[in-house]
């Protein structure tokens, strides 16, 4: 008995085989990816595009590989669904969308079912194809740009990457501790951000819980978006003895009982250094003097604030008994 010619591997036979195989890759329902309904607008599709970029950006999510296919599988869902035809072409061929080129040219040849006419050959569909169940094959003759298109198609997310949209890189959080002192004036200084040394400068007078943005020194845009910013929130340390308020500082100076009732010239410790003061006689606990400009320079603009001191007077303590018999001496003569 004869053994019979076994059937040519001819393209159309890879072509059918190629589709068989495709049956076997994993399909993403676009829509579920973003969240979205199959009639949501362009402005929805968006707003959700940004909302989950923004959660599984690598940037914010270093050596997490789940976030970095997330992050990848909504920006192909964005950009197929933001595009009106290739979200038409999707709609209406689900996850061969891409071949609808292919099944087009198939189909205008002689129909779902058979082929006949301008190319010779037949085409053959079933529901699980996009015309129908078990899968689409064809015979005949095709031209190699055919395939070649079918191919790119198939297997372009190897061979080429496709286009995906622009991303701006996450914004970097730090955090700065200064004085009192170190705010006094405008200094620069250098910073290490992720193994980068960035150079800065301080403005005088800046506040506590202040925040800056040295831009482009965030993390690295994807797919050629642009850098995102480096926010610097100031943290400006308390200083002994001194409190501040805005652009105004507060600071309280001990003088003894005899300064205060007789007064003299005094030597104050400020931020700005040692300043005379001259007490008049009787100043009485709790009296302020205004020194003008002696505060925190204003932030960015022109000017100091000032420096408000309030005297403290401290009793003698540790009398003796002739000191105590002249104190009493002293007050019968304001009883008199």
């Amino acid at each position: 008995m004869q053994t019979p010619n076994p059937e040519p591997r001819t393209p159309n036979f890879l072509f059918s085989c190629l589709l068989e195989l495709k049956k076997t890759m994993a399909f993403i329902d676009y829509y579920q990816v973003l969240g979205v309904d199959k009639s949501a607008g362009t402005k929805e599709i968006k707003a959700a595009y940004r909302k989950l970029a923004r959660k599984y950006h690598p940037d914010l999510n270093p050596n997490d590989a789940g976030a970095k296919k997330k992050f990848q599988e909504i920006n192909e869902a964005q950009e197929v669904l933001t595009d009106p035809e290739k979200r038409k072409k999707y709609d209406k061929y689900g996850e061969d969308w891409k071949h609808a080129d292919e099944f087009e040219k198939a189909r205008q040849a002689g129909g779902p079912g058979y082929a006949g006419g301008g190319r010779s050959g037949r085409a053959y569909a079933g529901a699980g194809s996009p015309f129908g169940e078990g899968g689409f094959y064809s015979e005949g003759s095709f031209d190699e740009g055919d395939y070649s298109d079918f191919f790119e198609s198939l297997f372009g997310g190897q061979g080429r990457r496709s286009q995906q949209a622009k991303f701006r890189g996450g914004d970097y959080q730090a955090e700065l501790q200064l004085s009192l002192e170190d705010v006094l004036k405008t200094e620069k200084r250098t910073l290490t951000v992720n193994g980068k040394n960035i150079r800065i400068t301080i403005p005088a007078g800046v506040k506590n819980g202040q925040t800056i943005k040295i831009a482009g020194h965030g993390g690295q845009g994807v797919n050629g978006g642009p850098a995102g910013d480096l926010y610097i929130t100031f943290n400006i340390t308390d200083h002994p003895g001194i409190k501040r308020l805005e652009d105004d500082l507060y600071q309280a100076v001990e003088i003894d009982l005899f300064t205060a009732l007789l007064g003299r010239e005094i030597t104050v410790d400020t931020l700005q250094g040692p300043v005379k003061l001259k007490v008049k006689p009787e100043t009485q606990n709790g009296t302020k003097v205004r020194l003008k400009g002696k505060g925190m320079p204003r932030y960015k603009q022109e000017g100091s604030g000032d420096l408000i001191i309030t005297y403290r007077v401290k009793l003698p303590e540790n009398l003796n008994e002739t000191q105590k018999e002249k104190f009493a001496e002293l007050a019968k003569t304001f009883n008199a």
